[in-house]
């Protein structure tokens, strides 16, 4: 992990090949979750984004074809640690490399990632825990539905985050700041309320471990569109790897609200 890296000495290191989880990585720096699919269903992408602003809050989208933008001088196809490539909603690949997949009709929607205000958690005093274990964040496949946009539909996915019982309240107060990369937490405490069985283990990531008097703290996801992906099943859509994101070269606090 190198917190002090900038971001595009950090995708060029992706692009050569390194494959790290990014929480950590380029302090200051926002990252994304990629989803990216053909144009045809680009529409019904977006409107699901809209309708699901918290597990989906767009940052950016790219035109069809388009590699980079605003958000990045790079290339979304390469300067991810880790890609996944879904056919028909089933897992085709893991690569760190999706060039060979590429189609000029694809769109890349960029969606706010709560890496983001992973810095200012830690500058609260508010510990993250996933990052003190060096680790990847946890994520769940939870009970709630998103609200359904066309032919896209599919459960909200969360991450976890253990946080001291005594800090619960100033990490939703951090973390309501940032709500372009999902804000507030949706659940605090018992997972069973979200449907979820067993923290141990996660559907995406690793599992970290509370200390003790830690509270599980929930927060919406941008896995959500790969859930809503393998639920949906378009032909094809090419995503991050859960935790392995794109380093952007926008600032946090460009998504941070003032008062």
């Amino acid at each position: 992990m190198s917190s002090t890296e900038k971001p595009a000495h950090a995708r060029a290191r992706f692009r050569d090949g390194l494959v790290t989880p990014t929480a950590g990585w380029c302090d200051g720096y926002t990252q994304a979750n990629l989803i990216t699919v053909p144009r045809d269903l680009a529409w019904d992408f977006l409107l699901f984004a809209q309708r699901n602003p918290q597990p989906c809050p767009v940052l950016d989208v790219l035109d069809a074809g388009a590699v980079a933008g605003p958000l990045l001088d790079g290339d979304v196809r390469t300067d991810i640690p880790l890609y996944r490539v879904y056919l028909d909603g089933e897992l085709a690949a893991e690569t760190t490399d999706v060039r060979e997949w590429w189609r000029d009709d694809l769109v890349s929607f960029l969606i706010g990632c709560s890496f983001t205000f992973e810095r200012a958690l830690g500058a609260a005093g508010v510990p993250v825990r996933h990052v003190e274990q060096g680790v990847n964040v946890p994520m769940y496949r939870t009970s709630r539905r998103c609200r359904s946009a066309g032919a896209v539909s599919g459960p909200l996915v969360v991450s976890m985050r253990p946080v001291p019982a005594a800090l619960v309240d100033t990490a939703v107060a951090v973390t309501a700041a940032y709500p372009a990369v999902h804000g507030a937490p949706v659940h605090v405490g018992d997972p069973s309320e979200l449907g979820i069985t067993d923290l141990d283990t996660p559907d995406y990531g690793d599992a970290v471990r509370p200390e003790p008097g830690d509270v599980p703290v929930f927060w919406a996801c941008g896995v959500t569109p790969q859930a809503a992906v393998v639920e949906s099943r378009p032909p094809l859509a090419i995503a991050h790897a859960p935790g392995h994101m794109l380093i952007t070269d926008a600032r946090d606090e460009d998504y941070r609200l003032t008062v």
